[in-house]
Parts: C-alpha cells; structure tokens; sequence
C-alpha cells in the first residue's frame, strides 16, 4: 500500500466519488513538485499513489482534487473548481487523506 492514500465521498449522493482526477505534491523551496497523479476508481480510490515501499521526505505537501471537472461530468454546478488539501509529512507512518465532497462543501480530516 502506498504511504500516502486518500478516499473521496460525495457526500451528496452518498456514493465514492469516481474519476476524480488528483495529483500529490510536495513543496521543494517556493515551488510545488509533482510527485505522483491518479483517478480515482468506482470506490473513490487511487490504488497506488506512490509505488510500494516509497517513503516520502518529512515536509509540507498538498492533494490538488480536480473536482470542477468530476461534477461538469455529473452534470453538477459546483463552486469549488479544485479542493487543496496542504498536510505535513513527520515520519514514515501512513497518512490517510480523505476528502468528504458536495457541490458546495468539503471536508477532511486525517484518517486512518
């Protein structure tokens, strides 16, 4: 399993929110890099965000969800075209990201 993992809910509907496209990044200085992307599949997940057995650097990282496009595809008006999700990486525990999604909210918390 990945070190890193997130799981989406449209807490709308009530179902795992599939095809959302995310990317993870870390901050290297000023900037961003892009460690890794996926879409998530019919459960809400990415299946391997990083390869097995990676272990990322302790520091600040962020999940971009890329939610405007996953409700144009539901036919949905929504009013966060993206949903950042910044977190610190201290050890080299697993760290759960989930994403609790409607059209005009969210949430998270750090899971398990």
């Amino acid at each position: 399993m990945s070190q890193i993992t997130t799981h989406i809910l449209n807490t709308a509907t009530g179902k795992p929110a599939a095809g959302v496209a995310l990317r993870l990044e870390q901050q290297v200085g000023a900037n961003w890099q892009t460690l890794a992307q996926g879409i998530t599949n019919a459960d809400g997940r990415v299946a391997d965000l990083l390869p097995k057995d990676t272990l990322v650097e302790p520091g600040e990282y962020r999940m971009v969800f890329e939610t405007g496009s996953y409700f144009e595809a539901q036919n949905s008006a929504t009013f966060y075209p993206l949903v950042e999700i910044r977190f610190y990486i201290r050890d080299a525990t697993h760290y759960h990201i989930p994403l609790l999604l409607s059209p005009f909210g969210y949430t998270t918390y750090r899971g398990s």
